[in-house]
């Protein structure tokens, strides 16, 4: 399995970036999987950049209903001509951000709902064998403190995830977990794949939402600490993290977990 980062907040390679995610997962049997697009077509002119073709993507997820995440859906559908795209059933309901100016609307662009190529997900979905989308992570274990700030579907309720979903995918003695944001907690998020498995995951690649904590900074680095011990409790698993982490909070991480954790950039790939 080949993981490329086509759009991520930062780039090592001179590659175009933008605040947001898009990964191009390659498949050992040749399938190709377009996980998130970024805020627009930069995910496009970068893939096309780094010689993938997006014409030939066999499926698409959308983790959550941000424009960060969607906000190319509509150029996928064009470049695309068969692929189905998986997003959550809330995925376009309205969606919020509370900035300096007040709140900003952050969700995908509704005029895009009613596609027919665009399949509507619940708590589980089997794709296929060995591909599973899940959402409802319920558990609270070290969930994001930056969650304060979104909201919806109203602009008065804070925002509770439900519209997140994370992938699952199992090939070879691999068991790989992808998250967007991990707005309900990487920790939770693992712990719900872990037992829709029964067996361990070898890999994780996610954002994990640890910027704008509104923390201060000793109460942001014992958190960060709190969090990186909990992930050390899964002994094998390699973490590759990104976009919505921070790069501060990221080497935070990176001191406490060594050698287990790495930053995945725009234009950067990796082979597991």
């Amino acid at each position: 399995m080949t993981i490329t980062s086509l759009v991520e907040n930062t780039s090592r390679e001179d590659f175009p970036v933008e605040h947001g995610l898009s990964l191009h997962i390659r498949l050992e049997d040749g399938r190709q999987i377009l996980f998130d697009m970024g805020q627009g077509n930069l995910f496009a002119r970068n893939a096309e950049q780094l010689g993938i073709r997006l014409s030939e993507i066999d499926m698409a997820i959308v983790s959550h209903g941000h424009y960060d995440h969607g906000g190319g859906l509509g150029t996928f559908l064009e470049l695309n001509p068969h692929a189905p795209v998986y997003l959550n059933s809330h995925a376009f309901e309205p969606h919020y951000s509370l900035r300096d100016k007040g709140l900003a609307y952050i969700g995908l662009n509704p005029k895009l709902k009613g596609n027919e190529r665009l399949i509507s997900c619940e708590e589980v979905v089997s794709i296929d064998n060995g591909i599973i989308l899940f959402a409802d992570v319920t558990d609270d274990c070290l969930c994001p403190t930056g969650n304060k700030l979104l909201f919806g579907p109203t602009p008065d309720t804070n925002d509770n995830f439900c519209h997140e979903q994370s992938l699952l995918i199992e090939e070879n003695g691999k068991t790989v977990l992808f998250a967007g944001c991990a707005h309900a907690g990487i920790v939770n998020i693992m712990q719900k794949a872990i037992r829709l498995t029964g067996h361990p995951l070898t890999h994780v690649f996610a954002g994990m939402h640890l910027v704008k904590s509104g923390l201060p900074e000793a109460e942001e680095t014992a958190f960060i600490h709190a969090l990186a011990d909990k992930l050390l409790e899964h002994p094998g698993c390699r973490y590759y993290t990104m976009h919505c982490t921070g790069l501060p909070q990221y080497q935070i991480l990176a001191d406490r977990m060594k050698e287990s954790i790495s930053y995945l950039s725009c234009g950067e790939s990796v082979m597991i």
